[in-house]
């Protein structure tokens, strides 16, 4: 079963350039093959993991659903589907989400994508799934459960709000069966102990920061992928060290 590493927080707070670092981290250190999952609707995990993104597992579902399985069973055709959204790269895969569901049942579409991802899963060391600020993509589209969940906020109370509720979401509904942590992004010097203490009550335990890198916003602008940032970038290094603390692996 792969070790399912989690990463989400409300939007704009930098969980997907956490989650394609991560990604970056587990290829350099052997710890392969990982499955990349983009279960944010707007998907862009594949932009900073230099990917191309052909197809989502919710058009695959919206064409199971519109009957376009014609000539074989809907097993083999959403199985063929989920292949097709498949993106190969070196030491890991990416695979995306997609948009949510429109109106109707997606109940027979969603319990084979299920059985899909679950065989999928059982051939990697690691997935990491870049979520939305809610977790019901876990518990959605497959039933792997969340072995460690790192919440993302930068610096503000307000998205440290979120990334509390996003903790208690994905405890309340059972996903979650290991540990959590607390990443704050994009900060300027040291966290402000208000802040430290604001998480502390919420029951967060922060792994670290990450901080302010022009080098970051300098590949952003550029349209670079942001998980091949060099040894000397700030945030990656940063990043790194979470990484190592977090995950233990030397």
């Amino acid at each position: 079963m792969a070790f399912t590493i989690a990463v989400a927080g409300k939007g704009g707070v930098g969980k997907t350039t956490l989650a394609g670092l991560l990604v970056r981290y587990l290829v350099e250190k052997g710890q392969t093959p990982v499955l990349a999952v983009d279960a944010d609707s707007n998907s862009n995990l594949n932009e900073v993991l230099g990917l191309p993104l052909e197809g989502t597992l919710g058009q695959a579902r919206e064409d199971m659903k519109k009957g376009q399985s014609q000539g074989m069973t809907k097993n083999i055709f959403i199985e063929t589907q989920v292949n097709r959204c498949l993106m190969e790269s070196t030491g890991f895969d990416l695979i995306a989400m997609g948009r949510p569901e429109g109106a109707g049942c997606y109940c027979a579409a969603n319990h084979l994508l299920t059985e899909c991802m679950d065989k999928l899963a059982s051939n990697y060391k690691y997935l990491v799934v870049d979520n939305e600020a809610g977790m019901e993509h876990i518990s959605r589209v497959t039933t792997q459960q969340v072995d460690l969940l790192l919440v993302v906020s930068d610096p503000s109370r307000r998205s440290l709000t979120a990334a509390g509720r996003v903790q208690e979401l994905a405890r309340q509904m059972g996903v979650l069966k290991g540990d959590s942590y607390l990443v704050l992004s994009m900060v300027r010097g040291q966290p402000a102990p208000e802040l430290l203490a604001a998480a502390a009550e919420m029951d967060l335990t922060v792994a670290g920061s990450i901080p302010d890198d022009e080098m970051l916003a300098t590949y952003d602008a550029a349209g670079k992928p942001t998980s091949t940032l060099p040894a000397g970038s700030a945030a990656r290094q940063a990043a790194f060290a979470v990484f190592d603390r977090v995950l233990g692996i030397s």
